[in-house]
């Protein structure tokens, strides 16, 4: 054993680490649902792109379809990584005793998610961004901010929740 690990052991011993919470595990403490919720709303725009193509016979449309598949897909998956952020590293134990429907609204948001991705159906893109919308409103609850829903200005439509 070197002398290098047997300081560091005593250190330990002597000043054991704290658990630390944060996204990105430096710990930086800033989460924010925004992403999921952008992510989602993109989701939904990608679906009205791919409803508006009509028949796709020529390269030009076949080449808009594509990308707007892949851009869907991605963002869906976008969604799913921002949500399981906040679930993984933000949400604590004491936050589900709070919303007991916390850990059915991130399952359901990942069937969601995955739905989204597998298909091209506005219905399964604006269950979503509902979930989502509601986890944001959760989040801000257990920060002690009321929320509001606000239109979202993109060409998605819908609304994104803000803090109060």
């Amino acid at each position: 054993m070197s002398a290098l690990s047997i300081a560091l052991r005593a250190i330990e011993r002597f000043s054991p680490a704290k658990p630390a919470n944060a996204h990105c595990d430096i710990p930086c403490g800033i989460y924010d649902p925004h992403a999921a919720q952008i992510a989602a709303h993109t989701v939904v725009r990608m679906v009205n792109l791919i409803e508006d193509l009509g028949e796709v016979s020529d390269a030009e449309s076949r080449n808009k379809l594509i990308r707007y598949i892949a851009v869907k897909e991605e963002h869906a998956e976008l969604a799913k990584k921002e949500l399981r952020i906040l679930w993984g590293d933000y949400f604590r134990p004491e936050h589900l005793e709070q919303h007991p429907n916390l850990h059915n609204l991130f399952f359901t948001a990942m069937k969601q998610g995955s739905a989204a991705r597998q298909s091209v159906s506005m219905e399964n893109a604006q269950a979503l961004v509902a979930t989502v919308q509601e986890i944001a409103e959760i989040f801000w609850a257990t920060k002690g901010a009321e929320t509001s829903r606000q239109p979202s200005r993109q060409t998605s439509g819908g609304e994104i929740v803000y803090p109060a």
